[in-house]
């Protein structure tokens, strides 16, 4: 779709005065605010964030338990190290065994964790996605159907940028800016 902006821009820029005779309805939309603005968005966003914090929870549940077994690998190691105390061949090898597991015990636990949290922030940032792009799509029907019931034969959106930054809309004499109304009839429906 990319490639064939710059075509079609062109096209329209040709074709744009002939068709500017016919006096054509057009109006302007901010998609992005349509999308900030919308209550559905927030209310997603407040349930992500939510989760967020529950997924942070669990992890930092599951970092104190690993910070839990480096403190007992450091107090083994304090004992082996202390030439004071006089610990016996047989002892010193109970606390090398007792450390060598709880080292891999460690390790176990820290895998397990990481790829439990990537796991469950995969999963969050896919449904986030799935319910972003679900919002999206009401708010294109919303002015589509305007579009329809307005008459309008252009509706153009007017936060929308080319991917040199430069807005596709620079100027729009005499159009009508949709977007308070829509975002209006939005937030009626999601109540």
């Amino acid at each position: 779709m990319k490639r064939h902006t710059p075509i079609l821009l062109s096209l329209f820029v040709l074709l744009s005065g002939s068709l500017f005779a016919q006096n054509l309805k057009i109006a302007t939309v901010s998609m992005e605010r349509l999308f900030n603005d919308y209550d559905l968005t927030a209310e997603i966003q407040r349930e992500i964030n939510i989760e967020r914090a529950r997924i942070q929870k669990e992890n930092n549940q599951k970092l104190a338990d690993i910070r839990s077994i480096d403190k007992q690998l450091q107090e083994i190691r304090e004992q082996l190290d202390n030439e004071e105390l006089d610990l016996g061949e047989k002892k010193k090898a109970e606390l090398m065994k007792e450390m060598s597991e709880l080292s891999q015990d460690g390790i176990h636990k820290e895998r397990e964790r990481t790829e439990y949290l990537e796991r469950l922030n995969n999963s969050l940032n896919e449904k986030m996605k799935r319910q972003m792009r679900g919002i999206l799509e009401t708010i294109k029907r919303a002015v589509e159907e305007r579009a329809k019931s307005g008459n309008y034969d252009y509706i153009f959106d007017a936060s929308g940028n080319s991917k040199q930054g430069i807005p596709f809309v620079i100027h729009a004499r005499e159009t009508t800016d949709l977007t308070d109304s829509l975002l209006d009839e939005l937030n009626k429906v999601s109540e």
